[in-house]
């Protein structure tokens, strides 16, 4: 199945499960207000082929899903968010404004999305694609400490996103990363959209020290970038379009 627990010290409240999907190697993440009467949970970047898994879980540990959340319009899985609206009424989509996709919501630089008595926080962080955001828990005495950013595909561990498709800017992600993740407490837990080496987590100190590509001068970040002779996305074709529409684009056809 590939799922991880990770606890968060000091903030009991906070429900959080670490979901793999393999095809992909794309990460979901379940987080919950576990002492609220409700339980209100969120999924970041479902996949649709796991979706079934995800709802299971969450019924199975008594919470109410309130948001299914995409950090950007990914072109390597289809999103399972509208797959989830489908099969759980009341659940709402969210997607930042700038990435242009259809959704319930649509969320800016510094807009908190509450669960319970837990927020995320929205940061922008474009440069993998011109929609990418950060969310990051709350900063408060009642918040999760240590912190914990998901970066989507901005910043992975020991690397990030490429830059060559989707309104991609080496530049733009190399600002991103810099002032909105790495301007975060060092001990922040970072976790990305993917990883394919078996990692599951990293901080922001640890990436500041040992990233490879972003510890680097700018310029030569982009130099990096623009000599990785990436093959072109297999999936980019069915993803992108599918995922401007919550996944939906074959539901969408058949019903025109």
């Amino acid at each position: 199945m590939g799922s991880f627990t990770t606890l968060s010290q000091s903030s009991p409240r906070l429900l959080f499960r670490q979901l793999f999907e393999k095809e992909s190697s794309t990460y979901t993440y379940l987080l919950a207000d576990s002492s609220h009467p409700d339980k209100p949970a969120l999924l970041i970047d479902p996949v649709d082929k796991t979706v079934d898994r995800d709802l299971s879980l969450v019924k199975e540990l008594g919470l109410k899903l309130i948001y299914a959340m995409n950090t950007h319009v990914h072109a390597d899985h289809v999103t399972g968010t509208g797959l989830i609206k489908g099969k759980v009424p009341g659940v709402k989509s969210v997607i930042s404004k700038a990435s242009g996709s259809k959704a319930d919501v649509f969320v800016e630089p510094g807009d908190k999305i509450f669960f319970g008595n837990l927020f995320l926080e929205v940061r922008a962080t474009p440069g993998h694609t011109l929609g990418c955001v950060t969310y990051v828990t709350g900063d408060g005495p009642d918040q999760p400490q240590p912190r914990m950013a998901f970066t989507g595909d901005a910043l992975l561990i020991r690397g990030c996103g490429r830059t060559d498709f989707q309104g991609g800017s080496s530049r733009q992600l190399y600002n991103s990363v810099h002032s909105q993740i790495f301007s975060l407490p060092k001990e922040t837990l970072l976790y990305p959209a993917h990883d394919y080496k078996g990692f599951t987590v990293t901080t922001v100190g640890e990436e500041m020290l040992y990233n490879p590509r972003l510890t680097k001068d700018e310029e030569t970040f982009k130099s990096i970038m623009e000599n990785l002779n990436l093959p072109y996305p297999k999936m980019i074709d069915v993803a992108v379009p599918a995922n401007m529409v919550c996944g939906l684009q074959d539901l969408e056809s058949k019903a025109n």
